[in-house]
């Protein structure tokens, strides 16, 4: 279920073509992540980084905009904000996503996502994840634009070698 929260909210994030979002400064990320899942307002939250430049970002954008069971309802860029809508059919659920991205500079934007399942899909029917990405610096040695490091310092290579 975490993979897929996770990978809808990347879809919010950057489901815009580029030609729509600023560039962000290239380099090492924080993303602190937290989300609620109902019934029951589970909350859980956590922070990894991510090394990213403008290649990664663009083909992060073509994999959302390719996701065969997602429609873009509906997208627009503003003043800095960025709102989606979104509707996904996964594994029998239909997932209503809408959220909103607010570019602060290059090197910080704050997401705030919504969305339903209807029917339920793995005992939740909705979650919200607020996410806060910031410009940290270069990326460290030995860490590729498309990684990730976990808090635990394990990497898991997301970009292409």
């Amino acid at each position: 279920m975490a993979k897929l929260v996770l990978a809808l909210a990347a879809l919010v994030v950057s489901a815009a073509s580029a030609a729509d979002l600023p560039d962000v400064k290239e380099g090492f990320w924080t993303v602190h992540t937290q989300t609620v899942d109902n019934p029951g307002a589970k909350k859980s939250e956590g922070t990894y980084s991510l090394c990213r430049d403008r290649a990664f970002d663009q083909a992060a954008r073509a994999r959302a905009k390719s996701m065969k069971s997602c429609t873009t309802v509906s997208e627009n860029f503003q003043a800095g904000k960025y709102s989606v809508e979104v509707h996904c059919t996964v594994a029998g659920s239909v997932i209503e996503t809408k959220g909103v991205t607010t570019f602060q500079s290059d090197t910080a934007f704050h997401s705030e996502t919504h969305a339903t399942y209807n029917p339920a899909a793995y005992g939740v029917s909705e979650f919200t994840i607020t996410m806060d990405q910031k410009y940290v610096g270069s990326c460290p040695a030995g860490v590729q634009p498309g990684d990730r490091v976990n808090s635990d310092g394990t990497v898991i290579h997301l970009g292409k070698k």
